[in-house]
């Protein structure tokens, strides 16, 4: 993960950011005089009300929400032993793993969402189920005053000695930490700061020998030789004091091929297999150039020899006009499964007229071939495979929806607590969405903040996991001065909202808004209508780079148009930037004047 600048963003001090969550968690353990006393386990948002306020309005409600993908890269039957990539489709970017009690874990980046770093579970490496994740408790981190795209870098996941080690970066939040787990579902402990370790992308390396090593990537010694510059750094690791310790020493300084000036080395894995030490990183940036390299050497601490047939994984030596083109792929992590094989997950993105795409990076699986003594994971010159043989151990029914192929979701808000697919943008405040308000809908308390905040707006949303897909939902009519309905959202400089606010009564004002990296929100269409008696239906519905905007008033006539042919490459991440993919879900716009 390429740390990017931004200048409008910065750092802040941890003493600072402590001082916010502590303010954070007062305000949510007040939020409700049910909220639970902290016993540290998750407050789960679903069962709390939001801080109540003099004047606030009533909630929304929402009787549920339904997605559903068609694409043509899964539309091909799946063959017997077979499976699908991507495994995690939808952005689930920077994909680390490892194998635990006969099951595999698996991590992913989350930058300012929340609740972060999603933990999954899997049997067999292509069936994968989310367990829970690192970050649910608004006091472990703050992200207020943060872009989408900072936040929450690159973790890795390890486990040793029946504790579960999550290493990552808060960037521009606190810095590089480690949470620590008995149980890979939680509860995380809090974070263990690493206050000298600079840079990105930290990962744990148990040796055989007892041994602990702590890698990341920094900058190189001495002044960068040009842009990209970096290195990978070893130092020992102390687990009793959760710090690293005597000398730090740079593994690799620019990449591979240090005169042609590699750009960000990062991601590095150390992995050990017949008395070889193998050092596995990224390169290239997160973007076309990106590929995975690997080098070994007989110590740890080096020096490593580069593989001669590097990169072992990339698509960039590939046409950029091919069919169903998968790109962008890097950043992996390799594991060995029970008859001996290995395999990588890693990140890659599927675009559309080329460039774009709005799924963000997405997770894949590949085995990994060894050939004399080093793993390959893709021959150059090989396309990704959307269908791939499973692994040898994987039994049953290969489909493995929703977290890949085509297929119809719906939430229909009658649970206990707010499904894990949801996302909220940075921590929030105030639990202002429940399931308890009305039983059988979601509530959504609305919130002054819009989508182009900084801080966290009423927005829940679920992952765009298709470039062709349709999401709907239904809910009340919002009150007086309050606008919502359902967003599609990029970040906080790139988002559609389809809403409706109340024009006397009972007639509505549907609307599109739209923010596409201007300092203005933008009206691109608005129509008042009459309302029925069954709430509204609002769907957006998307075609690669052509959205459409379509509503219902339950007063029989059925799905009206509001837009269409909109352009979808404003959620593209290509056009935004950072490392997100696209978002859809409910939101709930408090307008008026405080």
């Amino acid at each position: 993960m390429n740390l990017q600048s931004r200048p409008d963003v910065r750092s802040r001090s941890r003493t600072a950011a402590c001082a916010w969550m502590a303010c954070v968690f007062a305000t949510c353990l007040l939020a409700s005089p049910a909220s639970p006393a902290w016993t540290g386990t998750p407050v789960d948002a679903s069962s709390a009300r939001p801080a109540p306020g003099q004047d606030a309005p009533p909630p929304v409600y929402f009787d549920w929400f339904q997605y559903r993908g068609r694409d043509e890269a899964f539309e091909a039957p799946l063959p017997p032993g077979h499976y699908r990539n991507p495994v995690l489709a939808g952005f689930h970017a920077d994909p680390s793993i490892t194998r635990a009690n006969g099951k595999y874990y698996l991590v992913n980046s989350s930058f300012t969402y929340f609740p972060g770093i999603p933990v999954f579970e899997s049997t067999d490496l292509v069936h994968w189920t989310q367990i829970g994740n690192v970050i649910d408790r608004p006091t472990q981190l703050d992200f207020d005053g943060l872009g989408v795209s900072r936040g929450i870098f690159a973790p890795a996941i390890e486990f040793h000695d029946g504790v579960f080690y999550v290493v990552t970066t808060a960037t521009d939040s606190g810095g590089n930490f480690i949470a620590t787990a008995r149980d890979p579902a939680g509860p995380w402990s809090d974070p263990h700061w690493l206050p000298g370790v600079g840079g990105i992308d930290p990962s744990l390396f148990f040796d055989t020998d007892g041994q602990v090593y702590l890698l990341n990537n920094d900058e190189p010694v001495g002044a960068p030789r040009y842009d990209g510059h970096r290195a990978i750094w070893m130092q020992a690791f102390d687990l009793a004091t959760m710090q690293p310790v005597g000398p730090r020493k740079v593994l690799i300084d620019g990449g591979v091929e240090p005169e042609k000036n590699p750009i960000w080395i990062e991601g590095p894995h150390i992995y050990k297999r017949e008395g070889w030490y193998y050092l596995s990183d990224a390169e290239g940036g997160t973007g076309p150039q990106h590929s995975q390299v690997v080098l070994r050497s007989r110590d740890v601490w080096g020096p490593y020899e580069p593989y001669a047939g590097n990169p072992i994984l990339t698509q960039r030596d590939l046409p950029p006009g091919r069919a169903l083109p998968i790109t962008n792929a890097g950043h992996a992590d390799m594991v060995e499964g029970p008859d001996g094989s290995w395999w990588a997950v890693f990140l890659a993105s599927r675009n559309y007229q080329v460039r774009h795409y709005n799924t963000g990076r997405e997770t894949y699986l590949l085995p990994v071939e060894w050939r004399d003594g080093w793993p390959v994971i893709l021959p150059a010159g090989q396309t990704i495979p959307y269908l791939a043989r499973a692994p040898s151990w994987m039994q049953g029914d290969a489909e493995q929806a929703p977290s890949t192929g085509n297929f119809t979701w719906r939430d229909e808000f009658d649970g206990d607590a707010i499904g894990a697919e949801w996302l909220r943008i940075r921590v929030p405040r105030h639990a202002w969405a429940d399931l308890a308000s009305r039983p059988g809908a979601l509530a959504i308390h609305p919130l002054a903040e819009g989508l182009e905040t900084l801080r966290n707006p009423a927005f829940l949303g679920r992952r765009q996991q298709h470039l062709r897909f349709d999401a709907s939902t239904r809910m009340s009519m919002p009150a007086p001065g309050v606008a919502a309905g359902m967003a599609a959202f990029q970040s906080e400089a790139y988002w559609y909202f389809l809403g409706a606010r109340r024009r006397g009564e009972g007639s509505v004002e549907v609307f599109l808004e739209v923010r596409d990296g201007g300092d203005a929100t933008r009206t691109l269409a608005t129509r008042t209508v009459a309302l029925g008696d069954e709430g509204l239906v609002l769907r957006i519905e998307g075609d690669e780079g052509a959205y459409a905007f379509d509503f219902d008033t339950g007063d029989g006539q059925g799905w009206r148009s509001l837009a269409r042919d909109v352009d979808g490459t404003v959620l593209s991440t290509d056009r935004a930037g950072g490392f997100v993919g696209a978002l859809l879900g409910p939101f709930a716009r408090d307008e008026r004047d405080h």
